[in-house]
């Protein structure tokens, strides 16, 4: 029961936390890894081993910043293939991809790895920011107003939801809400309209188009209760329930500089909604890394390709691989944590707070290694450093807890490849 405690914490009681400094280390390896006398020998006698062991290991990478860096592939990840994939074109360890990214549909996504990878991805291999929505069934019937941008209705439908209106729909239903753009802004005032069924839930999926129109939607639906062609005299609290995925504050593309992510989008949001109404704006699942949610999604992914490939031993050791300190290093320590919570209190799979009622798993680690290729980028000389006393700027959700240790990579390499080769020789295999 301390592990219902805790995940629960975590998810839905963000001021029970605080917020501490955290550090990094302010460098990546100077050059790349390399292999002693005694590691060569050990690769030797491995190679004969790995054809006759099944492996123990299994991948979870992340992928901008890590494999990509917008549309261009990073070459260390083409290296790390090469690895990865024996002489018949198969992976040799399972692999997941695990991003935060939502605004594109799975096989999409599992097609535009293939092309850049030169290795054929498939769909049920490749986690999207959202994925984990489909485990939330108890609201898949609902009517739910949708924000993103990208193939919204396919993606929520392949999810399982069954009614969606999308911000656009809304907008066009209820003309006089979008007023900020003046060139939008309705010309005459159109009827008002009591034939439109209330919404009775939000899913956010990621950053929209035209933000100020979303959130502004979004505000009167939770303000109206569903019903944003009427309005209330009194707020409803608690509000409709909100799923939200991608809690990202920045990524990198090509710019120098990292851009916005959706959690900057769900930061102006729940400010608005808490200066507006003064409570708190709730979220009954947040998904996406560094959730636990998605890491539990992402082993029994890893778990049915093992099975699938015929390795009968179990997978006990996962290595999540990533470029963003806050998703990816919080999220895999967050869940290493999880992990030895359980181990150690021997306590269920949780499932009646709406968290994923899973199998018991065999997993027992999860190491976090953190890559120079993207988000996170080493101190140069002559960086401004915070001040003696002074936190450094937290970019994680506020709905999750924060300690130091849980922003400490288990390793730093420069780029995927060397992440890979570190992964190898810790496990003994080949490269």
């Amino acid at each position: 029961m301390a592990v219902l405690g805790f995940f629960s914490a975590v998810r839905a009681a963000p001021w029970l936390w605080r917020r501490a400094a955290a550090g990094l280390p302010g460098h990546c390896p100077g050059k790349g890894y390399t292999v002693g006398p005694a590691q060569v020998r050990t690769v030797q006698v491995s190679r004969s081993a790995e054809l006759v062991s099944p492996p123990t290991f299994g991948f979870l990478l992340d992928i901008d910043g890590v494999l990509v860096r917008g549309h261009r592939v990073i070459p260390a990840a083409v290296e790390a293939f090469r690895r990865l994939v024996n002489a018949q074109g198969q992976l040799r360890v399972p692999v997941v991809f695990v991003t935060n990214a939502g605004n594109i549909l799975q096989h999409g996504k599992a097609q535009e790895l293939s092309a850049l990878l030169g290795f054929k991805v498939e769909p049920d291999q490749v986690i999207l920011s959202h994925s984990p929505m489909k485990l939330f069934s108890q609201y898949h019937g609902k009517r739910m107003l949708v924000s993103g941008q990208g193939p919204l209705v396919e993606n929520t439908r392949a999810l399982g939801f069954e009614n969606v209106v999308t911000v656009d729909e809304l907008r066009m239903a209820f003309p006089v809400l979008d007023m900020v753009d003046l060139q939008r802004r309705p010309k005459t005032t159109p009827l008002p309209r009591s034939d439109f069924p209330a919404i009775e839930g939000v899913l956010l999926l990621g950053e929209p188009v035209r933000w100020e129109t979303s959130l502004q939607l979004i505000m009167d639906v939770l303000l109206s209760n569903g019903n944003p062609g009427t309005g209330l005299a009194t707020a409803p609290y608690p509000h409709l329930p909100v799923l939200a995925s991608n809690m990202d504050l920045l990524w990198m593309a090509e710019a120098r500089m990292p851009r916005f992510g959706h959690g900057t989008f769900l930061l102006c949001l729940e400010t608005i909604y808490r200066k507006v109404t003064g409570n708190e704006l709730r979220y009954e699942g947040l998904m996406g890394k560094p959730s636990i949610l998605t890491y539990q999604y992402a082993e029994d992914l890893i778990r049915q390709q093992a099975e699938r490939r015929g390795w009968a031993a179990p997978i006990q050791k996962l290595y999540a691989v990533g470029d963003n300190p806050m998703s990816d290093v919080y999220g895999a320590n967050l869940f290493h944590q999880y992990l030895q919570m359980v181990k150690h209190d021997g306590a269920e799979e949780l499932g009646a707070d709406g968290l994923w009622k899973q199998r018991p798993s065999a997993t027992q680690s999860c190491s976090s290694i953190l890559v120079c290729t993207g988000v996170y980028s080493p101190k140069t000389p002559g960086s401004t450093e915070p001040a003696q006393g002074e936190e450094p700027p937290f970019h994680g959700h506020r709905d999750f807890s924060f300690s130091p240790k849980l922003m400490e990579a288990s390793h730093i390499v420069n780029d995927v490849d060397e992440a890979v080769q570190l992964v190898f020789h810790k496990e003994g295999w080949a490269l």
